[in-house]
């Protein structure tokens, strides 16, 4: 059973922003620890719908009563420190701590926490291995940033000392984690307004893999020089997997893929025959993340008929290449989170294994600094696709002081030799696509906003 011993104290807890991917599954897991817990949001949603179904009191909007309740007062990073909420905690003396540095407690309170990390493929992963743990009967409690079918939701409360938990590196939020387990998938240029610099990025997974114990486990991706570099920060020595890096402890060899993209593969571990898994996702970035998780799990003694078994069951994380239905019966309609480079080009090589028609895309750029940073990677990562649509730039948390458009992107596009179009209208979007999309064709929405609304608008009236 986890040590609660640290945040015992707090008997009454108020989070701000509950029906967020990761506060909801915090509040699960201290209702199981028998702590009264309180939520506010700013709108409904399905998350929030769950909670209540859970038995959690959930105000849409402010509550200052509940705060007044609180022992302390947990909020998400989107919260501004002038909301009335967080206000009233200030004004009634009530502590109040983000939600990375609560997580961070929590991680504290299990012998075991597990951290899957890296800039992509973080939610896939941290699905592989929390299927292999429940396959193994390991009970474990999982935080997952997305809707995972096998467990009915994005979190799931066990009572054991094992914790899997996707630790994102944006604003370096996972160095307030304390890990005895750590797997790194890879390292990118990405959330530059944040990190500035690519150094900077590798600096704090350098902290990040310093706060290993000496006990601790790392597994490395050897394909990845970046990442097969962090050894050197480390007395713990790593294991590695990799498909190019035949130096690797886990490499998977004859790969060969089936008419939906799905991989079967020999793993091979110090070059001896381990095993044959067989994916029920597709592409060869997905063969890279099943050996990691292959890796990690071998180092906790799983079983690899559990391994295999939970492997062949994954059928995906909610909006990873997730198919949303068909156009007629002759359109097969794809929806994917990727919104940086090398995830679309991933992603267009996922589809280069399927058998269709034509292939198109409709794109959401996301953030006006990853879209200017990246601007050029962006339009090479697109070319891959035979008709390319792209929306309006979805904001998030940005103003847009960089100057920047999705015409910018369309632009440089055409620029070297791509025909794409620029239709921010959405409604215009599913008509133009509807006309003229062919059969056996393959559409994909792209991006981590509101371009996911498209595929139910297309799938509409079939």
């Amino acid at each position: 059973m986890p040590n609660i011993d640290n945040i015992k104290k707090y008997k009454n807890i108020h989070m701000i922003g509950i029906g967020g991917v990761s506060m909801s599954g915090i509040a699960a897991i201290l209702k199981n620890w028998d702590f009264h817990v309180t939520g506010s949001d700013s709108s409904d949603s399905e998350n929030v719908k769950s909670l209540r179904e859970k038995g959690f009191k959930v105000t849409i909007g402010h509550n200052l009563e509940d705060i007044a309740k609180s022992d302390i007062v947990v909020y998400s990073a989107a919260v501004k420190q002038d909301d009335p909420e967080m206000a009233e905690a200030k004004k009634q003396k009530i502590p109040t701590i983000e939600r990375a540095d609560f997580l961070g407690e929590l991680t504290r309170c299990y012998k075991d926490t597990i951290c899957i990390s890296g800039t992509h493929g973080k939610t896939t992963t941290t699905s592989m291995v929390s299927l292999c743990f429940l396959e193994a009967l390991k009970d474990p409690s999982i935080q997952v940033g997305a809707y995972l079918k096998q467990i009915g939701g994005n979190y799931l409360v066990g009572n054991s000392d094992h914790f899997i938990i996707e630790a994102c590196e944006y604003v370096e939020s996972f160095l307030k984690f304390s890990p005895k387990a750590e797997v790194i998938l890879n390292i990118d240029n990405d959330h530059l307004d944040y990190f500035k610099t690519f150094e900077n990025i590798k600096n704090a997974f350098i902290k990040y893999v310093k706060l290993l114990p000496n006990d601790g486990v790392l597994v490395l991706n050897a394909d990845d020089a970046n990442c097969l570099s962090l050894a050197n920060y480390t007395n713990i020595p790593p294991i590695t997997y990799g498909i190019e890096n035949k130096n690797a402890d886990f490499c998977a060899k004859n790969i060969s893929f089936d008419n939906d993209g799905f991989a079967t593969f020999d793993v091979y571990q110090k070059e001896e025959f381990f095993t044959t898994i067989k994916l029920s996702v597709p592409g060869t970035h997905n063969v890279l993340n099943a050996l990691s998780c292959i890796a990690l799990c071998t180092k906790y003694g799983i079983e690899k008929s559990a391994i295999q078994s939970a492997l062949l069951k994954f059928t995906g994380a909610h909006r990873r290449f997730e198919l949303k239905g068909k156009i007629d019966n002759k359109v097969s309609v794809y929806d994917d989170y990727g919104h940086h480079p090398t995830e679309i080009l991933a992603t267009a090589k996922s589809l280069s294994h399927k058998k269709f028609n034509h292939s198109w895309v409709v794109f959401q750029p996301h953030t006006y600094s990853r879209t200017k940073n990246l601007l050029k990677d962006f339009a090479n990562s697109l070319l891959h696709f035979d008709h390319v649509i792209v929306l309006d730039i979805y904001a998030a948390r940005e103003k847009n002081t960089y100057g920047i458009t999705s015409k910018d992107l369309v632009n440089q596009l055409h620029s070297i030799g791509k025909e794409a179009k620029y239709i921010p209208d959405f409604k215009e979007c599913v008509s133009y696509i509807k006309n003229n999309i062919q059969e056996n064709d393959i559409v994909l929405t792209l991006g981590a906003g509101t371009v996911t609304n498209i595929g139910p608008m297309l799938l509409e009236e079939n």
